[in-house]
């Protein structure tokens, strides 16, 4: 429990914080989820309406911090592979 004024508000901002990277996450899993099931359909052209997605949701992800940088570099190399094997 937080007795000091500046240690309430940063379990304020820490609610917060989690909360937004929470969102953000869960977005980027559920955008690279589409690319693996298009892919799973061999559906080549909802692939790559998804994975243009997928990129951009990780660059973003990866930009604010809620995801490593390689970590969101090495998917989306794996998810492009994945893609244009089709």
């Amino acid at each position: 429990m937080a007795h000091h004024a500046s240690a309430e508000k940063r379990d304020r901002q820490r609610i917060k914080r989690t909360a937004r990277n929470r969102a953000i996450r869960s977005a980027v899993r559920t955008s690279v989820k589409h690319v693996r099931v298009a892919i799973e359909k061999k559906n080549k052209e909802e692939a790559k309406k998804a994975l243009v997605g997928a990129v951009r949701a990780l660059d973003r992800a990866a930009s604010k911090g809620v995801v490593h940088r390689r970590t969101a570099s090495r998917t989306v190399a794996r998810l492009s592979i994945a893609v244009h094997k089709l």
